[in-house]
């Protein structure tokens, strides 16, 4: 049993989130194992909970009132396999990229085109996280979860989780109501499904053999080149979603903005890259004070030093009403904003 000394109280969070600002919990505790979980739930001395994984995905503007659970519990297994595949199971509190440099080193496919995303296995389903052609749902079997009104754990399969653009379940109507504890995933043994439509990642593979691990090695090259190290410049990597807009937006649009790059959806709609807008506005590589946007890439913001969740909120408020006064198009976050 837990006793009320093991709770750290008004606990500092700037060594928890990669954007390194400086806001404080009431209480916080990290658990290494679903029964440590639900202990800690049960003599929780505050009245809420608010769940942290690697803090590569939100934005403290504020102090967190109630008890921090910091997801700690580690572990990979091997669930089931046949000729063709493997399910995989994982622990919440894993790294993600971790996760996908061990199946590469298996020889499993499918994980590759997502390599070096930030952020723990646990939050991935949350987000739906996705990059280069691939999404979560795309590989995803099924996530275990504590029920946070009964204490009772619960799977959810892919078709519950409802899986969309960087959107699920956890976001929506069963948000703050559970905590993933393990995830499942399918992987591939042999015939990889491979994704490679990309033009970087075609570019970057050149006489490379497309198989899952250059795809890797390409995917991160790429993202290197791109994405400050959080542990250098503190930021949550792509701030905005990619905005999804009808065929007559779009069409009024190319016409105004013939350079206007754009990916077709298989409904007809036509998603269009946030960080070109940002930067036609002139944003890349802005700054007021602390608070800035990436010189080279103005789908990031970043923490020069020691600027405060609200200053990189106001910057961001700043950025989807420039976007939305030229382009009638309404940027929404990708970055939970606490």
């Amino acid at each position: 049993m837990l006793g009320l000394m093991e709770f750290n109280y008004d606990f500092s969070l700037k060594k928890y989130n990669t954007f390194g600002i400086e806001e404080r919990c009431d209480g916080f505790i990290q658990v290494n194992s679903e029964e440590s979980l639900l202990e800690a739930i049960k003599h929780n001395p505050f009245n809420r909970v608010f769940v942290l994984g690697q803090g590569s995905n939100i934005l403290l503007t504020q102090k967190i009132s109630g008890l921090c659970i910091h997801i700690g519990m580690k572990g990979i297994s091997l669930v089931s396999e046949t000729d063709e595949e493997v399910i995989v199971e994982a622990m919440a509190g894993e790294n993600w990229h971790q996760l996908v440099v061990w199946s590469l080193e298996q020889g499993y496919g499918g994980l590759e085109n997502l390599a070096l995303i930030p952020g723990n296995v646990g939050t991935a389903p949350i987000q739906n996280i996705g990059a280069y052609g691939v999404e979560l749902k795309d590989i995803f079997v099924s996530c275990t979860a504590l029920d946070l009104n009964s204490l009772t754990t619960k799977t959810f399969d892919v078709t519950e989780v409802g899986f969309g653009y960087r959107n699920s379940i956890f976001k929506t109507k069963a948000k703050g109501k559970y905590i993933i504890t393990r995830v499942r995933f399918r992987l591939t043994k042999r015939n990889h499904r491979l994704h490679t439509q990309y033009g970087a990642i075609k570019n970057a593979l050149a006489a490379k053999e497309p198989n899952p691990k250059n795809i890797a090695e390409a995917v991160i090259g790429i993202r290197k080149s791109k994405l400050p190290d959080p542990k250098e410049l503190g930021n949550s990597g792509s701030f905005f979603k990619n905005p999804v807009i009808k065929k007559t937006h779009f069409e009024k649009l190319q016409t105004d903005y013939p350079e206007l790059p754009f990916y077709v959806q298989e409904n007809g709609d036509y998603k269009i890259p946030a960080g070109w807008l940002i930067e036609f506005m002139g944003f890349k590589g802005y700054r007021i004070n602390d608070a800035g946007v990436h010189s080279k890439q103005a789908l990031v913001l970043v923490n020069h030093g020691s600027a405060s969740g609200k200053e990189i909120l106001a910057l961001a408020n700043e950025i989807q009403n420039k976007v939305f006064e030229t382009f009638h198009i309404q940027l929404e976050t990708e970055v939970n904003i606490l």
